[in-house]
């Protein structure tokens, strides 16, 4: 049975300038929650570091949640979404250029399933 699927997204290459931008993180965070119908809970939580570091960035959802990390340093971000309904594909790799300056991206899908049958109790055994 599908319980979700999670996008695990890696951008280089992008202007570190942009990636200590809050705004413009928030931005990403607008495109995707609109673009994809997500809704989100309560208000995200955004984290800027002392230079030369990043930004870190969450958005609870009714669906799950929206992350990223920043490493201004590397020219990288790092995202995750995370939904438990089934979404269309949001196109990382056009977005991330446009919004980021990324020159590379890498995008990892997960499909969640469980199954409906019992699983046997895992148990590590104590050192006598």
């Amino acid at each position: 049975m599908f319980v979700g699927k999670e996008w695990i997204i890696d951008a280089s290459g992008c202007r570190a300038d942009y990636l200590r931008d809050v705004n413009r993180l928030r931005d990403v965070f607008s495109r995707v929650i609109d673009e994809l119908g997500l809704q989100v809970i309560g208000e995200q939580m955004w984290r800027q570091f002392p230079m030369p570091g990043g930004v870190t960035g969450l958005a609870l959802l009714t669906e799950s949640h929206l992350t990223c990390h920043t490493y201004p340093e590397f020219s990288s971000a790092t995202f995750n979404l995370y939904c438990c309904r089934v979404r269309p594909e949001w196109p990382w790799c056009a977005r991330l250029e446009e919004m980021l300056g990324a020159t590379e991206v890498n995008i990892r899908v997960v499909e969640r399933n469980v199954t409906n049958t019992l699983l046997t109790e895992c148990r590590v055994a104590s050192e006598s």
